[in-house]
């Protein structure tokens, strides 16, 4: 049990007034693949769903939920899992999904998870709790596999860089903070100007990613919401970084796309019937006062489509631009 004084400060849901307003009307059962404090869930009851079904792999969820669940008389119900197994959780075809990706405030705010450079604790950063930790990829990973996934999962520059010196760091003494990560990245790097990002944003993002398989995750999620709509059901994923979004946008092209075109450079695609129409083709961002409200939303992007009568299919990963393989521990 998390005790009272450790427990996080209220989530603020990201993008939720937007998601409600594309979604409308809301109706019918609908899956919140990432349930966190349950905000989305709340919501699209509020909206009009009959019945969410929340599905988290972090037990700090399930146990946060336990205080507010009955409030719902059964229209929320949660269950222990990842949204890349939604279509099994939830049996029959649904009418809308919502993602929200990444890590969420809650987690962020608890030190002794270890997701955040901000607060010291154990280097742990897995969402579930269960499997390698954060610790584990920093003290046993070769040198060229942590380069590798600073730059394929942070974008960072210096990923050789930082490699090296973690590499000589933990021959001293293993890493076993979120302190002694984060000060072992700042030496790498120039002192941040002002309102710039701290120096270990993308290292620590990166490692994360890859102790949880994100992106894994996200094309197994993406295709298991597919199975798992009805014609004219809806899905909302929001990100919060750029390669995230990357990937999801990407997906919804390559599962709305008619197929055709070509040239003389390159064959013409097999003709075949949209699995989603893209409603609507941009992402949305929050606005002013959205982000007055929650500084912590300003990276992040809203994608919503409506899914066809098309069958669902396995889609080509390589055309997704996944960042290499996540760390396996």
């Amino acid at each position: 049990m998390v005790a009272a004084a450790a427990r996080p400060s209220p989530h603020i849901p990201v993008l939720l007034r937007p998601l409600l307003e594309t979604v409308a009307p809301v109706s019918g059962v609908w899956i919140d693949g990432t349930f966190g404090a349950g905000s989305y869930a709340r919501g699209l009851v509020e909206a009009g769903a009959e019945t969410v079904i929340g599905i988290d792999r972090d037990p700090l969820a399930h146990e946060m939920a336990e205080g507010w669940l009955a409030d719902y008389d059964g229209r929320i119900r949660l269950e222990r899992g990842t949204f890349s197994d939604m279509d099994e959780i939830a049996g029959d075809p649904v009418d809308g999904v919502v993602l929200d990706l990444g890590v969420s405030s809650m987690q962020l705010d608890l030190a002794e998870r270890g997701f955040s450079f901000m607060r010291d604790g154990p280097l742990d950063m897995r969402m579930s709790q269960e499997g390698p930790t954060a610790a584990d990829l920093v003290n046993e990973a070769p040198e060229e596999e942590l380069a590798d996934i600073l730059y394929h999962y942070g974008e960072e520059r210096a990923s050789r860089r930082i490699a090296r010196q973690i590499v000589r760091a933990r021959e001293a003494e293993s890493f076993k903070t979120t302190a002694q990560l984060a000060e072992t990245v700042e030496k790498c790097l120039p002192r941040p100007k002002p309102g710039q990002s701290h120096p270990a944003t993308r290292s620590f993002q990166a490692i994360r990613i890859a102790v949880n398989d994100e992106f894994g995750q996200l094309a197994e999620g993406l295709e298991a919401a597919e199975r798992a709509l009805k014609p004219g059901g809806k899905l909302a994923v929001v990100t919060f970084h750029s390669l995230e979004d990357r990937v999801v946008k990407r997906f919804l092209q390559l599962a709305a796309s008619t197929g055709g075109g070509g040239s003389r450079y390159a064959p013409a695609a097999e003709d075949h019937t949209p699995r989603f129409d893209l409603t609507p083709r941009r992402a949305i961002a929050p606005d002013e006062e959205e982000l007055a409200e929650n500084p912590r939303a300003r990276s992040s992007r809203l994608r919503v489509a409506t899914r066809t009568d098309a069958p669902a299919e396995r889609t080509d990963r390589s055309k997704l631009g996944l960042p290499a393989p996540a760390f396996r521990g």
